[in-house]
């Protein structure tokens, strides 16, 4: 038999895998072998796999996830088809992001010899009041926190992007812009000014944001309110937004709000600052129900998350409809509004 199977070293020389690779992806149960010797443990594969196995090394060279090429090797055509699909879009938006680095890197070298003018926009004010009561729940509460104690203001030509994560949950929010004028920038505001811009925003029609050098300016109407911005880098957030989930449910928030009252919880302590709170378990069935009872029913997925992070999260979209998007135990958790697609909040889940 063995002399019409491949041994792991003829197979990596056919596919173009390394020896390692093979054993990786063994042991990762994404392709393993059709024999194992049991006496030496020496693999075999049969004649069938090479196809497979060349097809894992040409997605192992894009930096496919294990998990879709999970998908590709073992499900049927459209199944396959989908993944690679989205590991495309995942591969366009992160040749996005490096043009816009390399475009803010450019911009940094010119800063060598010129300083940059300022930047001048126009907000509809009560669109960019509901960015920010998006984001700041989110926020860093102040010095002394790992995270940046702010939120990122990102300027481009069409849209103001809001941003505001503490490590433990992140949220994003947008506002159209208009009347742009000087280079498109970020900025992260201190929460110390981004309430004191909230609190102009009430009763105004627009918001005139000027960024000049390391100061932020907010007029609204006949008021107006200017700050430092902070002058750190903040934190990646891009490829957390484009993790493919797994599990989508729809439901309302006020009954998500019920179920989160009456469902049992357990205590637990932030192993950061000792922080103490409270962890309540999500549950999709195998049928796609969410259950809040803390029962793994088999086949379910559980995600444990912060409970008043979650309800703070549900809370910030201001509609009732919402989705809740899972990706996994360890992944975060992605909360969603249909009515607002592009505002949203994850929550890393808590260890079991």
């Amino acid at each position: 038999m063995e002399n019409i199977m491949r041994s792991i070293g003829e197979m990596a020389r056919d596919s173009g895998l390394s020896v390692s690779a093979l054993r990786f992806y063994d042991g990762a149960d994404v392709f393993g072998p059709a024999r194992v010797d049991p006496r030496t443990g020496y693999r075999w594969y049969a004649p069938e796999q090479l196809g497979d196995a060349r097809l894992l090394a040409r997605l192992r060279r894009v930096g496919m996830p294990l998990a879709d090429i999970r998908r590709v090797l073992g499900g049927d055509a459209g199944t396959a088809a989908a993944a690679v699909d989205t590991h495309l879009r995942r591969l366009e938006d992160g040749l996005a992001d490096a043009r816009r680095e390399l475009s803010t890197v450019r911009a940094l070298i010119d800063l060598r010899e010129t300083a940059m003018g300022p930047t001048r926009l126009t907000v509809p004010a009560a669109e960019l009041a509901a960015a920010l009561d998006a984001v700041r729940f989110a926020a860093a509460p102040g010095a002394g926190h790992p995270a940046v104690a702010g939120v990122l203001f990102e300027v481009t030509a069409g849209t103001l992007r809001l941003v505001a994560t503490d490590r433990y949950r992140l949220a994003v929010s947008e506002a159209a812009v208009s009347g742009l004028s000087g280079p498109e920038r970020s900025v992260v505001v201190p929460t110390a000014l981004v309430d004191e811009v909230r609190a102009l925003l009430t009763g105004a029609a627009t918001a005139e944001l000027a960024v000049d050098g390391d100061r932020l300016t907010v007029t609204a109407g006949a008021r107006s309110t200017s700050g430092h911005r902070i002058d750190q880098d903040y934190p990646d957030y891009r490829a957390l937004v484009r993790l493919t989930p797994t599990h989508r449910v729809e439901l309302a928030a006020h009954l998500l709000r019920e179920a989160l009252a009456g469902a049992p919880v357990r205590p637990a302590r932030r192993g950061q600052d000792g922080v103490p709170y409270e962890v309540s378990v999500l549950t999709v069935d195998a049928d796609g129900r969410l259950d809040l009872s803390a029962a793994a029913p088999a086949g379910g997925l559980q995600v444990q998350v912060n409970r008043d992070f979650l309800l703070e999260a549900v809370a910030a979209g201001a509609t009732d409809q919402l989705v809740l998007e899972f990706g996994g135990p360890i992944a975060p958790l992605a909360v969603r509004f249909p009515e607002r697609a592009d505002t949203f909040s994850l929550l890393m889940p808590t260890a079991p």
